[in-house]
């Protein structure tokens, strides 16, 4: 934040003097000159934060100029190359589209992904009302300020929060004022335009960054369309700030999916397509926060958000019939309209209670949303290169409404016992409705009322050993509602094509998880951070999308009684010399806890009856056991640096694969090492270079069971001899980009 004023300057240091202790409190306006303080935010609304020290919780941090830096594609290729513990798989094979997962816990843009991270950008939810899901391609890497991902069941984040929280900030003219544009080209026809431009004036500020991309994808049929645009208007006084938001994409994204194991010879070949998703995003947000006092901060925010998603997806005929069923495939289309308003509000009192430095929050929250969803499908038969090609007209087969209602109360309070000793406690009070119509006036109808709640508590202790070193120790509870998408497909004996075909299904129980955590934070030598944590999650009721062992995108949504994530984290970051290092290890223990049983009679993984019989201790599908990273940037010279990492992961099961028996056995782990270079050409004007796969390695990163109907000569349709097959995704080849960057004042320190 910029200053422009001695008594504003005054009131946030005196702020600060309270967060950072008594050794500032005698002279608040001293801690301007004074180190920074490391403060997270740990509330849904951005508001005043906790010093990290007394913090009872793994969080991990990073900004908008350490993104830019590496030049990463998105925010997800940034966290899955820096921040521990995160992987991604290319499940549609859109580098905007992936599976993102924390600790076993998923964000993901796709249906049928069991969602347990909720997604904040400036205080607002960003998982869509429809099915939990997270569109990635709908945040503007250029626009991001900080990130902050909490793990754990924090329930101060609400619905959804049962392995982690990420919270996203944006940029503002105070904090990037200049001018900063870039170009670049490379490897699958990418190409990339983006530009950001940032001032203040008075008590005024501005921001706005756009960004152009255009890909052909690695794999056929596979290109991307991106068109990104963010604008800020702040206003700031001695008690007020006031900051207005606009977020608008346009976006076309196509994929393809997994391979079957007989056809990975070429992995750039499409199994079906096209399968293409068209998003499109208006989001509107007010934030403003006030200053009563010294030790008083109001912080609100309304928004309205407008998403737009049309989906049209090639699909198998699993019931093929010569006769009765005589269509190769479908053609599926559908339309989602999903309108998302609400707010939140939020009170922090900086206080002393009993002698002893206090601060409490207390808020409340209200997001409303309402989606019109239609699918219509048409029958098709594929070309020779699997194209779907329609032999029938479009008709419609859902036509659903539906409103949900997420009310919040929370509360949060961070207690100096003494001054080296930090108890926190926190609980929120949730309540989901949902409300389910059909509109098509066929039956059986979808229609569904639902309504969950429950009250999560938290509790956590930090204590400081001395300057630098602070174990931790902390228990939550957190809490999801079942979404249309999973109230409305939960039949095994009609598995829904994905984000398809839907039935009139009974309704599913809430998820509850309840995690413990203990760790140690520290430094070496006053330069490098070192980080440790144990944790255990246990879910109740959880919900998993279960493969029917048909179409590869087919299946239903079940409680699965209780599964448990447990692991260890181990972090190392900072300044050795010259050389700035990131290492991080994490060890992910996903398993189901309660035995049941699945029908899924074309499954590899089934018996003779068809069944899956699934066990206590078997791992939970698409989770790899060991994520290991590594990067060092180096300072060539005083024009060059040059960065390497390396991501490895262990191997994992394929989705549909419950039981751990399929005889194909797990997809096997990988390792990749990536290459970022910038050069200083001239004052203002920057070179970078990115390489991705370095070393060209052959690997895949997500599996799933299926049946192959492509087993004819040179892949073509074979009804007769398909066969059920491990599905998997190949990861892309080495490639290459090269850019050049203009940047004027602050925008300039974004590569520096």
């Amino acid at each position: 934040m910029v200053l422009k004023n001695a008594s504003k300057a005054w009131r946030i240091a005196a702020l600060l003097s309270f967060l950072a202790g008594p050794a500032w409190a005698e002279n608040p306006a001293a801690t301007l000159e004074a180190p920074t303080v490391e403060v997270v935010g740990t509330t849904p609304l951005p508001s005043v934060g906790v010093p990290l020290e007394q913090v009872p919780a793994a969080v991990q941090a990073a900004t908008g100029k350490e993104i830019g830096r590496q030049q990463a594609l998105d925010l997800t290729e940034f966290m899955e190359r820096n921040l521990a513990s995160v992987t991604l798989n290319a499940a549609q094979h859109n580098p905007f589209q992936p599976d993102l997962s924390f600790r076993g816990f998923s964000a993901s843009p796709l249906l049928g992904t069991p969602q347990g991270i909720s997604v904040f950008v400036d205080g607002v939810r960003v998982n869509e009302s429809f099915g939990d899901t997270v569109n990635w391609d709908l945040i503007p890497r250029s626009a991001i300020s900080t990130i902050n991902l909490i793990p754990g069941s924090n329930p101060l984040f609400g619905l959804n929060t049962l392995g982690g929280a990420l919270a996203v900030h944006t940029k503002s003219g105070f904090q990037y004022p200049g001018f900063a544009a870039q170009a670049l080209g490379g490897s699958w026809g990418r190409r990339a335009l983006e530009f950001e431009q940032g001032g203040f004036r008075d008590r005024v500020d501005w921001f706005v960054t756009g960004n152009l991309f255009d890909e052909d994808g690695w794999r056929q049929h596979s290109p991307s369309a991106v068109r990104q645009l963010f604008g800020k208007l702040g206003f700031e006084d001695d008690v007020l700030d006031l900051d207005a938001s606009f977020t608008y994409a346009d976006n076309t994204l196509e994929g393809v999916q997994a391979l079957p194991l007989s056809m990975l010879d070429r992995p750039e070949q499409a199994y079906t397509w096209p399968d293409r998703t068209h998003n499109k995003l208006t989001f509107l947000a007010l934030k403003g926060s006030r200053l009563f006092g010294e030790d008083r901060i109001l912080t609100a925010n309304v928004y309205y958000r407008r998403l737009r998603s049309d989906n049209f997806s090639s699909n198998v005929n699993d019931e093929f019939d010569p006769v009765a069923s005589p269509h190769q495939g479908f053609n599926d289309l559908s339309n989602t309209d999903q309108r998302t308003y609400g707010g939140s509000l939020q009170l922090t009192f900086l206080t002393h209670l009993a002698g002893r430095k206090n601060q409490f929050t207390v808020g409340a929250s209200l997001d409303q949303g309402q989606t019109d969803f239609s699918q219509f499908e048409q029958q098709a038969n594929f070309t020779p290169d699997r194209g779907t090609v329609a032999t029938s007209d479009f008709a419609l087969e859902t036509d659903v409404k539906a409103d949900n209602r997420y009310t919040g109360l929370y509360f949060t309070d961070t207690i100096s016992l003494t001054e080296r000793l930090h108890l926190t406690l926190s609980g929120r009070y949730n309540r989901a409705r949902l409300k389910i119509r059909d509109k098509t006036g066929l039956e059986p109808a979808l229609n569904g009322d639902h309504t969950f709640s429950r009250f999560n508590p938290a509790v956590g202790i930090a204590f400081s050993l001395a300057p630098g070193l602070t174990p931790y120790v902390a228990y939550n509870e957190g809490m999801r509602a079942p979404t249309p998408v999973e109230l409305t497909c939960a039949d095994p004996s009609a598995p829904c094509r994905l984000p398809n075909a839907f039935l009139a299904d009974p309704p599913l129980k809430q998820v509850v998880s309840k995690t413990w955590e203990a760790g140690l934070r520290g430094r070496i030598a006053g330069r490098l951070g070192y980080t440790a944590a144990l944790y255990r999650t246990r879910l109740q009721d959880d919900i998993q999308f279960v493969s029917s062992g048909g179409a590869i995108n087919a299946g239903f949504f079940q409680n699965v009684g209780q599964t448990r994530r447990q692991g260890l984290e181990l972090g190392l970051q900072g300044e050795l010399g010259r050389l700035r290092l990131l290492g991080s290890y994490g060890f992910i223990d996903a398993t189901f806890r309660t035995p049941f049983v699945l029908n899924s009679p074309n499954n590899s993984s089934a018996d003779a009856n068809g069944d899956i019989q699934v066990n206590p201790g078997n791992r939970i599908p698409g989770i790899p056991r060991h994520v290991f990273k590594l990067r060092a940037d180096y300072p060539v010279n005083g024009r060059l640096t040059v960065g390497l990492g390396m991501l490895a992961a262990s191997d994992q099961f394929a989705r549909g694969d419950e039981n751990n028996q399929d005889a194909h056995g797990k997809v096997p782990g990988y390792a990749v090492f990536n290459l970022d270079a910038r050069y200083e050409l001239a004052r203002h004007w920057h070179l970078f270079l990115k390489v991705s796969n370095l070393f060209d390695k052959r690997y895949e990163n997500f599996g799933v069971l299926g049946e192959n109907f492509f087993r004819g000569p040179g892949n073509t349709f074979d009804a007769a001899n398909a066969a059920p097959e491990q599905f998997r995704s190949p990861g892309a080849p080495r490639a290459a980009w090269i850019g050049v960057r203009y940047a004027l004042g602050a925008a300039k320190g974004e590569r520096d």
